[in-house]
């Protein structure tokens, strides 16, 4: 593994007769095996069946970009902005990018599930491409199609290619650059247009997840600058436009929305005085590293890392705690060991050794985004991990080419089966965290890696049959945890902000209605009582139930210690195990905690919006710019996507942005804009910031009506 350049590709042979195009697609490279191009299509092709299989049963998945994605469908100001309606109150708190793909989809075809998240799906396939031929080109088919097998059985891939959050779309571009950077390290010739292109991938990953998408570009620039076959110089002058690029692709939406007069476009949702850069380089920057977030759930609160953390433990072993394992930890020790191992037997290799250089890339890629992963302070959630499902599944293809080719020496077959084993002890470990879901799996696992561990000792001196049946073993034992949790990862629908992969217990929240908080707690509250989930997804309880406006759970009792007037945009507590409806949330536990995994309604889930209350909103909806108004957007997502008219976001996604003001909304009421003020919402049931304020003023001025449970203010008619 020392040639400095990828094997050169044999010319076509000269014939009489070309290949058609078809033919050509399904058969390949001149010099590829026969199996090769199939083998890749039928990936391709089983990995999009997979993500397409029972689609729809999220729904609109979540329903705070789903309301985006809608507006942008309607109004192309909202499509470029990011507005969560189509009126332009207010954008979502990230740049629009990953809106885009979904918006045009739904202008398209109209609104549904499928339009939604359909373009999620395919940029899923598309990773697992790009990730096949980042690794093919210098260690072979076979790695290529083993390391695309690990990215799209990923139980966290899985999960977020199917579902409209940004990660999809930051996780195929972060590729991509990887790709366009691996390209550019080849040969000196055609260098600069491939690290172009890795910039123009990074400057649109930055429009997708703002910071999120240069955790990755130290460790690339640094690998090019070492490693790059071209003159120092060169270098040096390649790395500065790359950097134009990104600069120019990532900039030029900041520079708009920043030069654009702050009277004629939407606040910019997350910041806290109507900045995109405010909201970068705080909310969505160094808050997320250091835990200070204003206008985050509890924002200002100050470092939430540690033990008993916000957002939970940080440290070295993050990524393998309870709540984040079974999504993207299956692997990760023997990608590590595997990474070792490649650079080790790169190690005499030339400086500009390609081999070498992709180990470094993908390698540099996976610890960094890894470290501040572990050690961030703020907001994190479980399928954040999605990012590292690329990288680690690189290194797993080109770790096991690399060491199958040198297994005759004792070092590489016991470094194959010290992956192999150490893969099927964690998975063992994994699979014992949720006993209850094939329960026998977990000893087949054990030992099918155990008795693959002993034959890999051997495979340098085996019978080379034995040794790929070993292999074939020691793969099987080590996919078989995370398949079996992206089967019912994909068996599920996952609905909300916070979702997980896998069986009830594999991750915090997010099965079924609603998604939910780390193992039945929310953020710094307690576990709640009976905090299982029941058989369709949602959390049980024994007592206490989440109340919108100081709604009484059914059997009287006030959550313990929790949010004052109930729960965020909470209707009436409910029964065990029935799904939440109305914004409602099953079952408030103890010490404010949520039980199990069911959905917080305004805050984390849009509203399930019932047939009187749709029709009483669109009654004379045309006549209004917004046909009502809510607190905090998961709230008004509800109720938009029900209706498809603009519904006002007042305070952001948590109802703690200061807009609009109570001036500005009193003004919108005055010049007759709004129709109606929906009860409930944003944190405490009256939101925080000027949703407080406006709440106040709208129940001392105007009649109120209940409809489906909920509270109507009719902002025409006075007291």
């Amino acid at each position: 593994m020392t040639a400095t350049t990828p094997p050169a590709l044999p010319a076509a042979h000269a014939g009489p007769r070309t290949p058609g195009r078809l033919a050509r697609l399904w058969r390949g490279r001149p010099g590829d095996a026969p199996w090769v191009r199939p083998a890749f299509l039928g990936l391709l092709a089983v990995t999009t069946g997979l993500y397409l299989w029972n689609l729809s049963a999220s729904g609109y998945a979540n329903s705070f970009y789903s309301a985006a994605v809608q507006a942008g469908s309607e109004s192309w100001k909202a499509f470029f902005f990011g507005s969560l309606d189509a009126a332009n109150a207010i954008t979502v708190d990230k740049p629009p990018a990953a809106l885009w793909p979904m918006a045009l989809s739904v202008r398209l075809f109209g609104l549904g599930s499928w339009q939604i998240l359909l373009p999620e799906v395919l940029m899923g396939t598309a990773t697992v491409a790009v990730l096949y031929a980042a690794v093919r080109r210098r260690f072979g088919a076979g790695a290529g199609l083993l390391a695309g097998v690990v990215l799209a059985l990923t139980p966290v891939a899985a999960l977020m290619f199917r579902f409209n959050n940004p990660d999809a779309l930051l996780a195929l571009l972060m590729t991509v650059a990887a790709y366009a950077v691996l390209r550019a390290l080849e040969r000196v010739e055609g260098s600069t247009k491939w690290l172009v292109a890795a910039g123009v991938a990074f400057g649109f990953a930055f429009l997708t997840k703002t910071l999120q998408a240069f955790l990755i570009l130290p460790p690339l620039a640094l690998v090019y600058a070492v490693c790059s076959p071209a003159r120092p110089l060169k270098r040096c002058g390649q790395l500065g436009l790359a950097g134009l690029a990104l600069l120019v692709s990532g900039g030029w939406w900041v520079a708009l929305v920043e030069l654009w007069p702050a009277a004629s476009r939407p606040y910019v949702g997350g910041s806290q005085d109507n900045s995109f850069l405010e909201l970068t380089f705080g909310y969505n920057g160094l808050g997320r590293i250091n835990g200070d977030e204003v206008g985050s759930v509890g924002g200002g609160g100050g470092p939430g890392g540690g033990q008993g953390g916000r957002w939970g433990e940080t440290g070295l072993l993050r990524m393998f705690n309870d709540s984040i394992g079974g999504q993207i930890s299956w692997l990760l020790p023997a990608a590590l060991l595997l990474l070792l191992a490649g650079l080790v037997v790169t190690r005499r290799a030339p400086r500009t050794d390609t081999a070498r250089a992709a180990f470094l890339v993908w390698g540099g890629s996976l610890l960094m985004t890894l470290g501040v992963f572990s050690f961030m302070a703020g907001i994190f959630h479980e399928y954040y991990t999605v990012a590292l499902a690329p990288y680690l599944a690189a290194l797993i293809g080109m770790g096991a080419a690399v060491l199958w080719e040198e297994r005759t020496r004792f070092a590489a077959s016991a470094a194959l089966a010290v992956a192999a084993g150490v893969t099927a002890w964690w998975g063992w470990t994994l699979l014992a965290r949720t006993p209850d879901h094939l329960p026998w799996l977990r000893w087949a696992v054990l030992g099918g890696g155990a008795v693959a561990a002993l034959a890999l000792l051997a495979a340098g001196r085996a019978d080379r049959r034995l040794g790929l049946a070993a292999a074939g073993l020691g793969l099987a034992a080590g996919l078989a945890g995370p398949f079996a949790y992206t089967l019912e990862t994909l068996s599920t629908g996952h609905q909300g902000s916070i979702v997980t992969a896998g069986p009830a217990g594999a991750g915090f929240g997010g099965r079924g209605p609603g998604g939910g908080f780390p193992g039945g707690e929310f953020p710094g509250g307690g576990r709640g009582t009976d905090g299982g989930r029941g058989p369709d997804g949602n959390g049980q309880r024994t007592d206490g139930g989440g109340g919108a406006g100081g709604v009484q759970p059914p059997n009287g009792t006030q959550p313990p210690n929790g949010f004052p007037g109930g729960f965020p945009g909470g209707g009436q507590g409910q029964a065990q195990g029935q799904p939440p409806t109305g914004g409602q949330m099953p079952g408030l536990g103890e010490r404010g905690g949520m039980g199990g995994g069911g959905g917080t309604g305004g805050l984390l889930n849009g509203a399930a919006v019932g047939a009187e209350a749709r029709a009483k909103l669109l009654q004379d909806a045309d006549a209004y710019t917004w046909a009502a108004a809510a607190i905090g957007a998961q709230n008004a997502a509800g109720y938009q996507l029900a209706t498809e008219k603009p519904v006002m976001a007042i305070g952001g996604f948590n109802g703690s942005d200061p807009s609009p003001t109570l001036a500005q909304f009193q003004r919108y009421v005055a010049e007759g804009r709004v129709h109606y003020f929906i009860g409930g919402g944003g944190m405490g049931g009256g939101g925080m910031g000027g949703g407080s304020g406006i709440t106040a003023w709208v129940q001392e001025n105007f009649t109120s009506t209940t409809v489906g449970g909920t509270t109507f203010y009719d902002l025409t008619s006075e007291k």
